[in-house]
């Protein structure tokens, strides 16, 4: 099949679904995936009390400056944040939010870090162009440790 026609034979399916069906058809992570309409949410949330794994103040860091700036080494990361970072980078390689892309061609060949298409399913997005827009003009305000004692 033609991928025009597979991609008309999944519209189909996607309007068949939502006459009279508890399921959709929605475009994710590059791809298409069977879920809940949002009327039953609650309903199939209750029935399977799914537990989304909490991700701590510093594997959200890690997480958005590897999702902002990859390709990028743990010592990239480091400097970013100003501490170490490779136990987050290992708890996220095993959550697989992270990945190995590949090493940077500099003395040592660092392992160059990305995200994953489970990363971009758990956060709902299509793709990385859907990441929000960071805010570049606005002034950071310091760290509380840097704030100097009156």
């Amino acid at each position: 099949m033609s991928e025009a026609e597979i991609e008309q034979g999944l519209e189909r399916l996607g309007a068949a679904l939502l006459n009279g069906s508890a399921l959709q058809l929605v475009r994710i992570a590059g791809g298409f995936q069977l879920c809940t309409q949002s009327a039953y949410a609650d309903t199939v949330s209750r029935f399977l009390k799914p537990e989304r794994p909490k991700l701590s103040r510093s594997l959200m860091e890690v997480l958005a400056i590897v999702a902002y700036r990859q390709p990028i080494t743990l010592a990239e990361v480091d400097a970013v944040r100003g501490v170490q970072s490779d136990y987050s980078v290992r708890q996220l390689q095993e959550r697989r939010l992270i990945r190995d892309v590949g090493r940077k061609k500099t003395p040592g060949r660092p392992v160059l870090y990305g995200t994953t298409q489970q990363f971009l399913h758990q956060f709902n997005l299509n793709d990385l162009s859907q990441l929000p827009k960071l805010a570049v003009d606005q002034p950071t305000l310091p760290l509380m440790d840097e704030v100097e004692a009156d």
